[in-house]
């Protein structure tokens, strides 16, 4: 990482169980100007110094949209919580936008699915984006169990 001045941001418990999602979420921040970064796998955290606030704030919906998702060390600069939930109880939703790149990020896709208090199943696959999970939960604690896992994703 390069040493110049600006705004950093760590972020922590990313899920970054192999190479290829160190690659993405790598992919992900530099396709955003004014962003040098590095991951530390072994930690799950992921580290940027960004020209200003307005490009870290980029750089952290970029990783979202990566599928990646991770707590902030900067209160200024966190994840922006995922918008348009449907409230209450849902019997089944479509989730986009995972990070999924192989059976190890799969299986703790399905781990953090399993935390979710009504789900009776799911169609993830590994290096499968989007997929779909049933029973009777609450979508905002299907968020919630992916975010504590270091994914980010839609819902719908």
């Amino acid at each position: 990482m390069s040493s110049h001045s600006g705004v950093q941001v760590k972020l922590a418990d990313v899920h970054l169980c192999c190479q290829g999602c160190v690659d993405a979420v790598n992919t992900a921040l530099m396709s955003v100007d004014g962003v040098d970064s590095g991951c530390d796998r072994e930690k799950g955290t992921v580290t940027f110094t960004a020209n200003d606030a307005t490009t870290a704030r980029m750089a952290l919906d970029a990783l979202a949209a990566a599928g990646f998702y991770g707590k902030s060390d900067n209160t200024q600069l966190t994840m922006r919580a995922v918008g348009d939930l449907p409230e209450g109880k849902v019997n089944s939703l479509k989730v986009s936008g995972i990070h999924n790149c192989c059976a190890p990020c799969c299986e703790a896709i399905k781990g953090a699915i399993a935390t979710v208090d009504g789900v009776s199943g799911d169609t993830a696959k590994p290096r499968a984006t989007t997929f779909e999970v049933t029973g009777n939960f609450s979508a905002a604690a299907l968020i919630k169990a992916f975010n504590a896992a270091g994914f980010s994703a839609r819902v719908e």
